[in-house]
């Protein structure tokens, strides 16, 4: 299959970019293979401490050469989409040992959720974590005990973070494995309505803590589509996950079949037998190209502008946010999931889910086909639905030939809108990101005079004093990676959400995030250079007219030669202690930009 013009440049572009960087760390990947087992290079000593525990293993791995697997888990029963994973170790094991092979829990990754710690101390490390869970993951698998690895992971920061981590073992196979979300609960628009009239003192607190536990209630992802679902899609459209397996409900019948078969899949990829596939491979330009297009289709999380971007880093390829803006141009919107529309992802499954929207825009020549996958397939594999077989095994059908609600899902011919879900902003204000798909269509342009705050909680107290009634465009600066780690910015969705329902014309520009759970309110966001760093953003003052448009791709001040201003500066020492977060000051000190990804670390 052919690939239409765009993507085909944007492809090239990213493979002429990152030529050296990608060559050099395929040299790595193909320095570290080993045809046998590498615990058998051990030392006696070394492998004696591997398998002294193992049990009914311990035989195999002792005198034993078949494949042994890693299990590197973000398990912890406060997460709801993390807590199924408890059971998962010993569903492998079973499995592998009924394969031929072992499976051990190589180590535990930190999963923090920005739910808990939205507006809170604790979210200033949220950002941060990603990179925590990427040196987790290395020694987790520093041991080189393994010869595949499975990772249990799935909300926010954890599968960037275990992705980077896997990529600095790029000669391993690498199966990921969902939980899946939780049932549907509340419907997320009336949880919206709940926290808007709260907002606005209309409610009081026990209302609003019985809507947000109605809609997070079990097991499994919070239904949205946020960064966490995101995530999973973009593991099944890069090949990472089996095909079908993503929004599988936890707790069912077809969602362990799925583990049992990852985990053989598993085996069957390893430098021991004939199919080898390790994930340096599989993660290559045309993957990660599937992977934006896949983000775009959906009207993804924005911070996937920036994970995205840091994990291409680790496997040696130069991601950029031009990319992300010229596949936009190409890639039509081809869902409505909250907050982009009324349904969640159980809704977009039940339409039709992943099998459809791959199998569509490979039709359009949206997406690569030919790329590796953990299936040993092309991305044409990727076109089914999974199912439980007659002996309770995982099965395959073919993905619908129609989408099963149009409200939901749709095929590209008859698209929710022409382009992505995301855009691209530049202007003298510098560089930012914005998610067009969940905006109306007379907000995607917005001008208006500037109140600027050095943090969401003096916004909030602007909002409760009644000084925003007006036509505003708030300015939250400082808040970027180097600042404060970047947190999430969600509890000004609520006020500005308020502002706007009254009439006003009303937006966010912010060097800080808002995720993918961000709401109706047009908000420039991950802008750079950040406040910290003297970029433009420290030189907008209160009543400067900004001129936000979203179809453009532009964001400016108008009128002000802001060349001729100084820039402010912001005592951040209180946001440097506390909640742990003294202990990241190495990282506030290195992390790059939000445009390279926020990172500590550097190209491979």
């Amino acid at each position: 299959m052919s690939v239409k013009a765009t993507v085909s440049a944007v492809t090239e572009g990213i493979i002429a970019r990152s030529r050296e960087t990608r060559k050099r760390y395929l040299a790595k990947i193909d320095e570290a293979v080993a045809r046998q087992p590498k615990r058998k290079l051990l030392g006696c000593a070394n492998i004696a401490h591997g398998f002294a525990a193992c049990g009914t293993d311990k035989d195999a791995l002792r005198n034993g050469s078949g494949p042994n697997i890693g299990i590197v888990t973000a398990y912890n029963d406060m997460l709801s989409a993390h807590q199924p994973f408890e059971t998962y170790p010993d569903m492998i094991r079973k499995a592998a040992r009924a394969a031929g092979g072992t499976a051990q829990v190589a180590g535990g990754v930190p999963a923090m959720c920005d739910g808990v710690t939205q507006g809170e101390t604790g979210m200033e490390l949220s950002l941060f974590s990603r990179d925590v869970i990427a040196l987790s993951t290395a020694v987790a698998l520093s041991h080189q005990m393994f010869d595949a690895a499975i990772y249990l992971g799935v909300c926010d920061k954890i599968i960037p973070g275990l992705i980077i981590g896997a990529l600095s073992f790029g000669h391993l196979p690498a199966v990921f494995v969902p939980a899946g979300p939780m049932t549907s609960g509340l419907p997320n628009e009336e949880k919206g309505k709940i926290r808007q009239l709260y907002a606005e003192g209309k409610v009081g607190r026990d209302a609003l803590m019985e809507a947000e536990a109605k809609s997070y209630h079990g097991p499994g992802t919070c239904t949205f589509y946020g960064t966490a679902n995101s995530n999973q899609m973009l593991m099944e459209i890069m090949g990472l996950h089996l095909p079908g397996s993503t929004f599988v409900n936890p707790g069912t019948p077809l969602r362990d079949a799925i583990t049992r078969e990852s985990a053989r899949q598993a085996l069957a990829i390893t430098a021991l037998g004939n199919d080898y596939r390790p994930i340096g491979r599989i993660y290559d330009e045309k993957a990660v190209v599937n992977g934006v297009v896949g983000l775009l289709a959906t009207g993804g999380s924005t911070n996937h502008t920036i994970h995205l971007i840091a994990m291409a880093a680790a496997a040696g390829i130069s991601l950029t946010w031009n990319d992300f803006a010229e596949l936009s141009k190409a890639v039509p919107l081809m869902t409505r999931v909250y907050p982009n529309g009324k349904a969640d992802v159980n809704h977009f499954n039940a339409a039709g889910g992943m099998g459809f929207m791959i199998r569509e825009l490979l039709c359009e020549g949206l997406l690569h086909e030919d790329v590796s996958t953990i299936m040993g397939t092309g991305l044409s594999g990727y076109t089914k639905e999974a199912r439980l077989g007659a002996d309770g095994e995982l099965a395959y059908v073919e993905a619908a030939e129609k989408s099963g609600d149009e409200s939901v899902l749709r095929s590209c011919g008859n698209a929710f809108q022409p382009t992505g879900g995301l855009n691209v902003l530049t202007g003298n204000l510098g560089t930012s990101v914005i998610k067009s798909s969940s905006i109306p269509a007379d907000r995607h342009v917005i001008e208006a005079p500037a109140r600027v705050f050095h943090s969401q909680e003096e916004l909030q107290a602007a909002f409760k004093a009644g000084e925003l009634n007006r036509d505003v465009i708030a300015v939250v600066r400082f808040q970027g990676p180097k600042a404060n780690g970047m947190p999430e910015l969600h509890r000004l969705t609520p006020p500005l959400a308020v502002l706007q329902d009254k009439g006003f014309r009303v937006a966010l520009v912010t060097d800080g995030r808002m995720s993918g759970a961000s709401g109706k309110v047009p908000a420039a966001i991950h802008l750079t250079p950040e406040a910290v760093d003297g970029g433009p953003i420290a030189k907008i003052r209160d009543g400067d007219m900004i001129r936000l448009d979203a179809d453009a791709g532009t964001l400016e001040v108008l009128g002000v030669d802001l060349s001729t201003r100084e820039a402010v500066t912001a005592d951040l020492s209180a946001n440097h202690s506390g909640t742990g977060r003294e202990l990241f000051a190495a990282f506030r000190a290195i992390t790059g930009s939000a445009s390279s990804g926020a990172s500590i670390f550097e190209v491979a």
